[in-house]
């Protein structure tokens, strides 16, 4: 559009089936702001982010030779990529359009009163208008993209994700910290509804990445730094020595000796420093537990062999970035619930591998003693109450719900009383919430085995404590039963089981490079979990799995080929566009204070650089568009307004202000 053409304005209030048009008289604004300069049309519709109502704009745009158009609609987050889509389809630059969000910020608060409401309605269109008539045309920022991708985590979902972005087409980089891949899928041994087994599963997933030739994968390795942005990250990564090969490795695991507790068992056995975490694992070349290797030499066949770290440092460019860290199961603090004092109180994993590691026989052991009797207590490490549950390092408590511990506590009741059918189960639960396909399946087989199950208050948690000598169970549950009216029972028993949730994994760090946030429950946050669920706030980093809350491994697989789709849609044409919302700087304006390099928080936004005018060096604020977020901080500062945020300059703010304070135009009466 040429610059010097006058605006002409089309306006546009939705309904929104009633929910904007409930509290607001659409009719009356769009009749008042027909009076107002540059407007050309004003339409009310139902449904204005409809086929039909976009087409409505379409057809102004082109007939009526509309150059600037206001919408007022729900919020801009759900619907402003609609109505720029239908300008551009009609010609018309995508940034001269504005956006009003009518329903939260006015229907949906002022419902009680349709009068004020609909005074607010119009005085926010009319600050709209007086914004469309200083919109200039925009352009993207385009930007060149590696089309190559870094997935950070060798789980189930990042594995996935790694899978589907190379079946794209795309380059992908996994890393994964431990120097083995799997995760904590390795440690399950069957899988829920299907009761497959998990390794073979996770093994067969493994083979495809492996066998992959878009794919390069590093174990034992670690992010330490990140710059850059979207299309164009560069990421600096430390791998650990594996510290032995296949030529020495067996020689070198008889000859160790130092053993230290199994993480893979959850301490239940022990290995070696030199280690392979189960048969059949990936790589199947040992490695060395650096942590906890003590430095002693190794004597094989006489001659003394001294293993060393020799870690290996190199950078990666990559488009975008795949957050795939997993979590961490809740570990009870000592003397919760008996935790660490009495030995017959377990957690779920931990009586996973115990039944993994045991024979089959005729009864359940623990400790050389049989189980008769078996409490499965929930909601350990979720859905706490603060005074009543012991806070984390931060404070806080996990007032979250682990949503996969129900279906998990069900599916080794199932598990328990198909091996041992004597067994007398008790489940111990706030809910129960078995809300994926087929999970309320084990619900019914445990009532129709006979779990007898009792409801507890969360904020009276069941009593776990050690049965007087001599009695017939170590261990005695109290527990207050909301199904039985507040009875207090109690229960003896041989095992303690716990279920616990989960907990957000400690990153060393990495969040805080990547600029990424977490939510209130720790876990790392998305922008939106229905319109945007695996994208952060920093554009090109996207999540996958169970980093951003708990999931299932059903949900983590759907979650990474999300996260996959997204990067192939970001990379796939080797350029990435991005909106032109970011500062720009009038260099006749500006006298090179810093004032705005100082104000600014991200990393390479803004800098000041030297030129040459007139023979003279002088000092310019320059933008680097990728690394701009828009957010204004250099707009504040700046002595000599120099600087504006694209398409929300200072002078599109002083007209709105001035025109949300301006006399309104008449408008017919309001009826209650």
């Amino acid at each position: 559009m040429p610059e010097n053409q006058q605006p002409r304005i089309g306006v546009y209030i939705c309904h929104c089936g009633g929910n904007i048009s409930g509290a607001v008289q659409c009719e009356s604004v769009a009749k008042a702001l027909k009076g107002l300069p540059n407007v050309t049309i004003t339409r009310t519709d139902e449904s204005m982010c409809s086929d039909a109502g976009q087409s409505l704009i379409e057809k102004d745009i082109q007939e009526l030779g509309i150059n600037r158009v206001v919408v007022g609609a729900c919020a801009p987050m759900l619907h402003e990529q609609t109505f720029r889509g239908a300008v551009t389809r009609a010609g018309l630059n995508p940034f001269l359009y504005h956006h009003v969000g009518l329903r939260e910020q006015d229907s949906w608060v002022h419902g009680h009163d349709k009068t004020a409401a609909t005074d607010k309605a119009l005085r926010l269109m009319s600050a709209g208008v007086a914004k469309a008539r200083l919109l200039q045309p925009l352009d993207p920022i385009r930007l060149g993209a590696e089309k190559h991708a870094l997935v950070i985590g060798g789980g189930v979902a990042g594995l996935r994700a790694a899978l589907d972005i190379a079946r794209q087409g795309l380059r992908v980089t996994l890393i994964e910290k431990s120097p083995f891949l799997g995760g904590r899928m390795a440690q399950l041994e069957t899988v829920f509804p299907t009761e497959e087994e998990a390794r073979a599963l996770l093994h067969d997933l493994i083979q495809k990445v492996t066998a992959h030739p878009n794919v390069t994968i590093f174990m034992g390795a670690e992010v330490m730094g990140v710059s850059g942005y979207v299309g164009n990250f560069t990421i600096q990564v430390k791998q650990h020595s594996r510290g032995v090969s296949d030529d020495n490795a067996e020689a070198l695991m008889s000859a160790c000796t130092q053993e230290v507790p199994d993480p893979f068992n959850y301490g239940l056995t022990k290995r070696k420093v030199i280690y392979r975490p189960y048969e059949g694992c990936y790589s199947s070349t040992p490695a060395v537990d650096w942590d906890h290797y003590d430095g002693r030499p190794f004597d094989v066949n006489g001659w003394p062999i001294e293993l060393k770290d020799e870690p290996k440092s190199f950078e990666l460019n990559v488009g975008a970035v795949v957050v795939a860290t997993g979590f961490d199961p809740y570990t009870p603090p000592q003397g919760e619930y008996g935790f660490g004092e009495l030995p017959q109180v377990v957690t779920l994993p931990q009586l996973i591998r115990h039944l993994a590691l045991s024979k089959d026989g005729k009864s359940l052991q623990w400790n050389g003693r049989a189980v008769r009797d078996v409490a499965l207590i929930h909601c350990v490490g979720s859905r706490q109450v603060d005074g009543v549950h012991q806070p984390q390092e931060d404070g806080q408590v996990n007032n979250y719900c682990s949503r996969v511990c129900c279906t998990a506590s069900l599916h080794m009741t199932a598990d328990l009383h198909k091996r041992y059918p004597e067994l007398n189960i008790y489940d111990l639960h706030q809910d129960i919430r078995t809300y994926g396909r087929g999970h309320e399946e084990y619900y019914r087989h445990a009532l129709e085995d006979g779990v007898r199950f009792l409801r507890y208050n969360g904020e009276e948690v069941p009593e776990v404590s050690p049965a007087p000598q001599g009695d017939s169970h170590p261990v005695l549950v109290k527990v207050k039963d909301m199904l039985t009216y507040g009875e207090e029972i109690e229960i003896p028993v041989d095992l303690v089981v716990l279920a616990v949730g989960f907990m957000p994994r400690d990153l060393h760090g990495l969040d805080k490079m990547l600029k990424i946030s977490r939510g209130n429950d720790r876990f790392l946050l998305e922008v939106h979990p229905k319109l945007r669920p695996v994208e952060t706030a920093v554009k090109g980093v996207i999540l996958a799995g169970s980093a951003q809350g708990p999931m299932n491994i059903q949900e983590s697989l759907s979650a990474a080929s999300a996260a996959a789709a997204k990067v192939a849609s970001l990379l796939g044409r080797g350029k990435v566009e991005l909106p032109p919302f970011v500062a720009a700087v009038d260099v006749e304006k500006c006298n090179g204070t810093g004032a705005c390099v100082e104000a600014c928080v991200y990393e390479g936004a803004i800098a000041l650089q030297t030129f040459n005018e007139n023979g003279e060096e002088v000092k310019r604020a320059v933008i680097t568009p990728a690394n701009c977020v828009g957010c204004g901080a250099c707009v504040a500062v700046c002595p000599n307004n120099a600087v504006n945020v694209q398409g929300w300059t200072l002078a599109q703010y002083e007209a709105m202000v001035e025109a949300i304070g301006m006399d309104l135009p008449a408008m017919t009466e309001v009826t209650a």
